[in-house]
């Protein structure tokens, strides 16, 4: 420790070459979010397990959204540039081994392993930056994370769709591997570590239980998807651990050192009705983004790379009025009005969706995407400003994580309940007679289908994914509710 300490404090490192390097690795996590959305119908339809589709997507952010808090200790405990290491070989491990996936199981337990790493990468990115840069220069680092994080959920449908019409599916997972190696060399080249050492009460506990608690949570979500009776001993038993072990987690996080979510932070108001409202958020955005594809690619038979660029207008509509809101912000040094405003319209886009049928033009899906994106983009950065502004400093960072944390688990729940309303609902919406198995329902399939077998196949498909754009709804107006009941203390433009 004390050679390493004694290199940092002889050389500076290369900060534009480390912030190149973290915002390569950020990059390729925050694809991984949503590459794999566009060709999730391509997947599910090569391995036969449509029921087992949102846990693709579910594991990644699960394993993700646990193992962040704890990376943030660890990098104090044990040097930032260790657990980079350790982050980027867990996330390249798994991007290797969901590229060689054989089967839909071995897929999804890949997905986890490189949620792992995910978690890591974007919490210790916030955290290097906080090495190299000067406190009045990382405002605008942030920006340009802010900026990787739009560019992302632009290419990344873009980019899995093109890879899955022009090479195959598992190009989107090796793809990582060059360029994490590409990074994680430059990071190396770049960073001169500190050789500061914090020592940290690890609430390993706390993270167990929560891991327990939302894994169970999540798997009795989808059970439905399986056809598995939400009745029977299996669905019981995954309950009973899910509430007991909230139970065990709520224990300990009360008697922890440096508990993951400090429990006396919900008697915040804003720190409370932030977290519902980025939990309904985040089931919002994701639930929604993850049936899309398999709306355009199967119902109306477009391509990978046209489903991906037809789902452009979401984050077209998120940035500008993320950017609108900001602007506001600085203004006026207010933001109540922004989440009720962003959710009426989060709920009128959604609502609209509810209109999708085989004769939906390529306009009206794009105003329903742009009215969803708009209210989207006046809550996420909106409700994080609001937090930050009502936390007191030394509960910053822990406060800023939970909302994240509460985001991701909304959409991982999200995308497990809206997988199981939608296989429960294919199956008999499809027209009698017809053989394929649902599980392999996708592009070729459809493409093997008689003309007019297509038609009714296809119409199957708008009726089971109806369902869940009234779910949004529901979840809209009861994330209105919420933010009207938000207090609103005027931002402070001298806080750091």
């Amino acid at each position: 420790m004390s050679q390493e300490h004694t290199s940092a404090s002889t050389s500076t490192g290369t900060p534009k070459l480390v912030i190149g390097s973290v915002a390569l690795l950020l990059l390729l996590a925050a694809l991984d979010q949503t590459i794999v959305a566009t060709a999730l119908p391509t997947i599910v339809a090569e391995f036969g397990a449509l029921e087992k589709m949102s846990w693709v997507v579910t594991a990644y952010i699960l394993a993700s959204t646990v193992s962040a808090p704890l990376y943030g200790k660890l990098g104090d405990l044990y040097g930032r540039r260790l657990m980079v290491y350790f982050s980027v070989g867990l996330f390249l491990a798994g991007s290797l081994l969901c590229s060689l996936a054989y089967s839909m199981d071995a897929l999804i337990y890949a997905r986890a392993v490189q949620g792992l790493g995910g978690g890591g990468l974007f919490v210790l990115a916030l955290a290097v930056i906080g090495d190299v840069i000067p406190p009045r220069e990382r405002g605008k680092i942030q920006g340009v994370f802010a900026a990787i994080f739009s560019t992302s959920s632009i290419i990344g449908p873009l980019l899995g769709g093109w890879f899955v019409q022009n090479l195959s599916w598992h190009w989107i997972f090796l793809i990582n591997v060059p360029f994490g190696i590409l990074a994680v060399v430059g990071f190396t080249i770049g960073f001169a570590p500190r050789g500061d050492r914090v020592k940290h009460a690890i609430d390993w506990l706390g993270a167990v239980t929560l891991t327990l608690a939302l894994a169970t949570l999540t798997l009795f979500s989808s059970l439905g998807a399986h056809g598995i009776s939400w009745a029977s001993p299996l669905a019981s038993g995954l309950l009973v651990t899910s509430i007991a072990s909230t139970a065990v987690f709520i224990w300990a996080e009360q008697r922890a050192a440096e508990p993951i979510l400090p429990l006396h932070l919900f008697r915040i108001n804003v720190f409370t009705t932030t977290s519902i409202i980025s939990f309904i958020a985040g089931s919002v955005m994701l639930g929604s983004v993850t049936f899309l594809p398999i709306y355009l690619q199967i119902a109306l038979g477009k391509s990978p790379t046209t489903s991906g660029l037809m789902l452009v207008p979401l984050t077209l509509g998120i940035i500008t009025s993320s950017t609108f809101a900001g602007q506001f912000m600085s203004r006026t040094g207010r933001y109540k009005m922004l989440p009720i405003m962003g959710l009426i319209l989060v709920g009128l886009g959604a609502a609209s969706m509810t209109q999708l049928s085989l004769e939906t033009t390529t306009l009206g899906f794009g105003l329903s995407l742009v009215t969803v994106g708009l209210g989207m983009g006046c809550v996420f950065p909106v409700i994080t400003t609001a937090l930050q502004n009502a936390i007191p400093r030394e509960h910053m960072g822990t406060a800023t994580a939970s909302g994240v944390m509460f985001r991701q688990v909304g959409g991982s729940i999200a995308v497990a309940v809206f997988g199981t309303i939608f296989a429960l609902g294919l199956e008999p919406a499809l027209p009698q007679g017809v053989t394929i198995n649902p599980s392999e329902l996708g592009p070729m399939t459809m493409a093997a289908l008689p003309q007019s077998v297509q038609a009714d196949v296809a119409q199957a498909v708008v009726t089971a994914l109806n369902p869940i754009y009234y779910v949004l709804i529901g979840a809209s107006l009861l994330g209105l509710i919420v933010a009207m009941m938000m207090r609103e203390t005027r931002l402070n433009s001298a806080r750091h």
